[in-house]
């Protein structure tokens, strides 16, 4: 009997003059894990090099996302007693979103279907980013125990008014309309419309730069369709503009409306230690003067993570056990500056 190959965890190939990047790790959504990282670090130098190649196109096999994020049961299974491995994991993602932002060709990334926690860092940092009628993204890292990573901090103090506090600290997952508003997202493009748009791109010359790219996605792009949350956009900046968490829930409740109430709801499921270290980094990120400030900043959170137990209590409740009654140990009182302090650690190298 013949033996068959399993297929790659990512597809690299070329299609033209576009270098392609296929997540393929289609039972867990694309999930990233350090293999996969490490094969997209490959392709991007590779390509960068490639005089043949005019742009990246990176894209989700599958039907149901782009990336669901990185691989947080591995890190939940090592966490504890092979601390490194999750560490090793975050900081080799990081470089790699520092590297996509800065990458030398266009850098085109098809958001399609579910793009969360990781999916956004291999994606938001793209030039060309482009969404569908499919898309739902978010950052629902609170709601584990955790907080948006992957150059969050930089990106969604970014975005309009409060709207990039009120997504990191809610997590809510968002449509194309809001991910464009956010400044996550770029392009809408229908999804019966992407087979075209990826043909287009490869018949691009292999001498095509950003505006080359632009005229293609320009071609097939239109207008995402409207969504209520953006009709609750003064609320959001008037109630999320404190730097307390206290504040803001108060503001909330004062407010009383039904999406108020609604909103206030969410934000008490949420873990207290991620939702007021979340809003700290987002803060620090907003008077950040770079994306590798905040990387850095990130991954000393992320190595305090690693002995929080409301991390490992949420992924459980989510991932694990996947009963939606996460039981966290700490309440909003607990959570002093000491505590705080656990998570902005120095005791590691430089990312950068």
């Amino acid at each position: 009997m013949e033996m068959q190959t399993p297929a790659p965890e990512v597809i690299v190939e070329r299609q033209g003059a576009v270098g392609r990047i296929r997540l393929n790790r289609t039972r867990a959504l694309n999930s990233l894990n350090v293999p996969m990282i490490r094969l997209i670090a490959a392709a991007l130098t590779e390509f960068e090099n490639d005089p043949a190649v005019a742009a990246v196109l990176v894209t989700g096999e599958g039907e149901r996302g782009l990336c669901a994020g990185g691989d947080i049961r591995m890190i939940y299974e090592s966490g504890r007693e092979r601390p490194e491995e999750g560490a090793q994991f975050w900081r080799e993602e990081f470089v790699v979103n520092s590297r996509i932002s800065g990458y030398r060709r266009p850098y085109i990334a098809i958001m399609d279907g579910i793009v969360m926690g990781g999916g956004v860092g291999i994606s938001a940092h793209g030039s060309h980013r482009i969404v569908t009628e499919r898309t739902r993204l978010a950052m629902p890292e609170t709601g584990i125990g955790y907080f948006p990573d992957v150059g969050a901090t930089w990106l969604l103090p970014k975005a309009p008014g409060e709207f990039g506090t009120y997504l990191g600290l809610t997590g809510r997952d968002i449509v194309a309309a809001d991910a464009i508003l956010a400044r996550l997202a770029d392009s809408f493009v229908a999804a019966d419309k992407l087979e075209a748009l990826i043909a287009d791109l490869a018949a691009l010359a292999p001498s095509a730069g950003s505006a080359d790219v632009d005229g293609v996605i320009a071609k097939h792009a239109s207008e995402a369709p409207a969504t209520p949350l953006q009709g609750h956009l003064a609320l959001i900046d008037r109630c999320f503009a404190f730097d307390t968490i206290e504040e803001i829930l108060a503001a909330l409740e004062a407010d009383g409306s039904d999406f108020a109430r609604e909103t206030l709801a969410l934000l008490n499921s949420r873990s207290a230690l991620s939702m007021k270290l979340t809003l700290d980094l987002l803060r620090a990120g907003r008077r950040s003067a770079s994306l590798n400030e905040c990387l850095e900043r990130e991954y000393s959170a992320t190595l305090g993570m690693l002995a929080n137990p409301d991390f490992y209590e949420g992924v459980r409740a989510a991932v694990i056990d996947k009963d939606r009654n996460p039981k966290w140990s700490v309440g909003l009182a607990d959570v002093t500056p000491d505590r705080l302090a656990r998570f902005a650690r120095k005791d590691h190298p430089p990312l950068f």
